[in-house]
């Protein structure tokens, strides 16, 4: 299973790669010279027929590609020409899809009617048979795309060469010069402009089949009902707090029955793309049967690093203004000098740099510590890992919304800074996970703890909470963020003991904007 996994993201990724040049408008999406030539002459391609691709009399610099004419007079080669004609929009894409969608599969996928029904392949006999298959299987469904910045051109391009029309996309960020080297949808004279409502436009008018929607804006901002409207959402998204808020809403709109199973109809897959220099991650999430994103949040440290693209466009953390002073306003202003992180004259010019771009974003926090932690923590953005990270990614959603092959279980690994390596295997879903699960979770707290603390250690623990807010199991409310009335209202109970507001073995439920529409339920002891 994991070989035939890893075989499945290989073809995608070779295929997608090549496609890549069809997306940015590049002639000829086999970009090669020997192609380019024939083609420009009027000749026909002839390919050797060998099993292994080459003639033992052949070796790399005298292999394959000759006019027929000449290979003709060759007797001691048997050829078979090869009629290579140049895709035309998704119909370059349609037959290699309807092969895909139109035969029985060894691997079927097992999880029944999760996204659009179970895997039937259809006979198809003429073009318009299979232009109605491959809009039933996956021209009528509707995807959303998280984030429109590396990994999101990536996905978005991807999605237009697998015959998947219907596309919404999503970003808060605007364009910086500094993403132009590798987020190919956009151009120079879009600095500034909205990264999703450019990338749709590019899209819409490179790919005529295309009906790509943009907003722009928070995803936080969306009511719970606009992610009803999706067959799957595909996650481009470059921090783990929005991931884990993505990741909570989604699961927070699938329906239990009485005895607490899943509504199967309900389900929405998320596909969950990530990347770090030379590696990255895609991850299938079956919201409420497999493992969520807060299943696996231990294995994501508190974020120390920064992607470049929201450095520059969009600072939100005093992290953010700091690695812009280091990374773009110190080349700036000392092109011949290189930074020395152990210069303190040259940690002082960053310190003060940041905490003046800080302020023009009214962001506090930049100190001068902060300033020493984050100098050696920037991620290198690579445009081929968001390239086989996308491919990866776009090849589950086929696999889900078609149901041709399983799809994976349920995370791959890609590690590429000393060679090419990928690796599959199963994220187990947590027993107490606070987001797919409904277990209540047992918390030990000292009597004499006050409520103040208490909170503290729901967003230092393991949890990683936000802003919580608690109720006593009686419905008393002890402390509430919002609105500012309760908040101020409440506000006294922070400084009192715990023993003081609930019972010994009291449960507490806990709401927090981080888990929009879930309660999570700690049964609280006290003890030492």
């Amino acid at each position: 299973m994991e070989l035939k996994n890893m075989l499945h993201t290989t073809v995608y990724c070779t295929r997608f790669l090549v496609s890549s040049y069809v997306a940015q408008g590049i002639d000829e999406p086999f970009s090669c010279r020997d192609l380019t030539r024939h083609k420009q002459q009027d000749r026909p391609i002839v390919r050797e027929k060998t099993h292994n691709f080459f003639s033992p009399s052949q070796d790399l610099k005298t292999m394959t590609k000759r006019p027929a004419s000449e290979i003709e007079q060759d007797p001691a080669h048997s050829m078979t020409q090869v009629n290579i004609t140049r895709p035309s929009g998704v119909e370059g894409s349609r037959g290699s899809l309807l092969t895909l969608l139109s035969r029985p599969s060894p691997f079927p996928n097992e999880t029944g009617a999760l996204a659009i029904g179970e895997f039937e392949p259809v006979e198809v006999t003429g073009a318009s048979k299979a232009g109605d298959l491959i809009k039933s299987q996956l021209s009528d469904a509707r995807v959303l795309v998280v984030g429109a910045g590396g990994l999101g051109c990536e996905l978005l391009k991807d999605l237009a060469m697998s015959g998947i029309a219907n596309v919404d996309v999503i970003d808060l960020d605007t364009i910086d010069v500094t993403n132009l080297n590798r987020q190919f949808l956009f151009r120079e004279k879009d600095v500034g402009s909205s990264k999703a409502e450019v990338a749709a436009k590019f899209i819409n008018e490179k790919c005529s089949w295309m009906n790509v929607t943009p907003y722009h804006g928070k995803i936080q901002d969306k009511d719970p009902s606009f992610y009803k409207g999706f067959n799957c959402i595909l996650s481009g998204l470059d921090n783990v707090e929005a991931r884990r808020w993505l990741n909570a809403t989604v699961c927070g709109l699938v329906d239990l029955d009485e005895d607490g199973d899943p509504d199967p109809s309900t389900i929405i897959p998320i596909i969950d793309g990530g990347t770090e220099g030379f590696s990255g991650q895609a991850r299938v999430i079956l919201p409420r049967i497999t493992s969520c994103f807060e299943c696996s949040l231990d294995a994501f440290p508190p974020q120390k690093t920064f992607p470049l693209c929201t450095v520059a466009a969009s600072p939100r953390l005093p992290e953010h203004c700091i690695a812009y002073a280091f990374t773009l306003q110190w080349p700036q202003e000392f092109p011949d000098k290189k930074l020395n992180n152990d210069s303190p004259d040259d940690m002082q010019w960053v310190y003060q740099t940041a905490k003046a771009r800080a302020e023009k974003y009214n962001i506090s926090g930049v100190t001068y510590m902060l300033t020493l932690g984050v100098v050696k923590n920037i991620i290198p953005a690579v445009a081929s890992t968001n390239a086989i990270v996308a491919a990866a990614c776009v090849n589950e959603a086929v696999k889900l919304l078609s149901f041709c092959s399983q799809t994976l279980n349920t995370y791959m690994m890609y590690m590429g800074s000393t060679g090419v390596y990928s690796h599959t295997f199963v994220y187990e879903q947590k027993e107490d996970c606070p987001v797919c699960t409904s277990t209540v979770r047992k918390l030990t707290v000292k009597p004499t703890s006050t409520l103040n603390e208490l909170i503290q250690t729901l967003r230092d623990g393991d949890l990683r909470l936000k802003n919580p807010s608690l109720t006593s199991g009686s419905g008393k409310t002890l402390y509430m963020q919002k609105p500012p009335a309760l908040e101020k209202a409440t506000r006294p109970n922070l400084d009192k003991v715990i023993s003081s507001l609930i019972q010994n073995g009291e449960e507490l439920v806990v709401t927090d904007t981080m888990f929009p529409d879930i309660n999570l339920t700690l049964l609280v002891s006290f003890g030492n």
